[in-house]
């Protein structure tokens, strides 16, 4: 049973040292033609149009999200669909990127020759730059692997790594060069927690609160009936219009602690005159990192100075800012 597991974790760690080594290895291949490729997809007015086959259509699929989600009009087109009619999707100003280890598979034997009669520009990641499609293109962007991390040096492993690896690369300098911020990250990706993060304000979250509130002469009972009906564990304390303090739960909890009768304490008694506050405008993972760096759990929500209301840690978690 011993050997078995270290058989396993043996080959785990071959595995990804013969993945890591070939995508270290791709550093060799970033050249003009790849500067070339940059260029030319940034100043096209067309969509990238990326096509392959077999495990190659998968990394496709995926560089495609990756282009379109950083500001690269991108779309997938499936190598055996497209010699059976979604050659229809490509248009004009598309530039094609055909994805193969081989660059010799019959697929790409037919299709390529179906693409230069559009006059469209090929782009071949190729992992042989002896092949036929690597000749028809006109660049490069080589994905050579010296092996597969495979036992039997069959399964594509390393060389699906490297295409996915170079597929990367370009996005990110065609991001850099587009000056692609991240406000337009979070504009294409509104719905995830990623994009929360880089969108939501604090005054998104504290606006759907309720706002609890005090004056610095009120009970102690009028306060404890304010914390609990709002239910944000805490009140802010409010004098002529201005913010004076606040009283959470854990206030009245260590005022209890330290006093045998609380029938004549009063709301300014106990407040903390220097709460922990936010601006609304702020984004809410500035609230969520104020809250971690101070170990509390709400926040004091001003808008120009002015008391806004709550935002609590429950609200962040709930909507995925973490």
């Amino acid at each position: 049973m011993n050997k078995s597991i270290d058989k396993i974790i043996e080959l785990a760690k071959s595995t990804l040292t013969i993945e890591a080594d070939s995508i270290r290895n791709l550093l060799n291949y970033i050249n003009n033609d790849f500067v070339a490729c940059v260029q030319l997809i940034y100043e096209s007015k067309g969509r990238v149009v990326v096509t392959g086959i077999g495990k190659s259509a998968i990394i496709a699929q995926k560089i495609v999200a990756t282009f379109n989600s950083t500001g690269t009009p991108a779309i997938f087109m499936h190598a055996a669909d497209a010699i059976h009619g979604d050659l229809g999707t490509l248009q004009q100003d598309d530039i094609v990127i055909c994805i193969s280890k081989s660059g010799n598979t019959p697929e790409i034997k037919v299709l390529v020759p179906l693409l230069k009669i559009g006059g469209n520009k090929l782009i071949a990641l190729v992992g042989n730059i002896e092949s036929y499609l690597a000749k028809q293109a006109d660049y490069i962007l080589n994905s050579t692997v010296e092996k597969e991390a495979c036992p039997n040096n069959l399964a594509p492993t390393s060389s699906t790594t490297a295409q996915l690896a170079m597929g990367d690369a370009l996005a990110v300098c065609l991001l850099d060069y587009r000056g692609f911020s991240s406000k337009d990250f979070a504009k294409y990706h509104p719905g995830g927690a990623l994009g929360k993060k880089l969108y939501l304000k604090v005054s998104d979250i504290s606006s759907q609160n309720q706002t609890p509130q005090v004056k610095p002469d009120d009970s102690i009972k009028a306060v404890i009936l304010e914390i609990s009906s709002k239910r944000l564990g805490a009140t802010a304390v409010i004098d002529n219009g201005d913010l004076v303090g606040v009283i959470t739960d854990g206030d009245l909890r260590r005022m209890l602690e330290k006093s045998d009768s609380i029938s004549d304490l009063k709301a300014s008694d106990i407040m903390n005159k220097t709460p922990k506050r936010i601006d609304a405008d702020e984004l809410a993972i500035n609230a969520m990192l104020l809250l971690e760096q101070n170990n509390i759990t709400q926040l004091i929500v001003t808008d120009k100075g002015k008391y806004h209301g709550f935002v609590h840690l429950h609200d962040l978690l709930k909507e995925g800012i973490i």
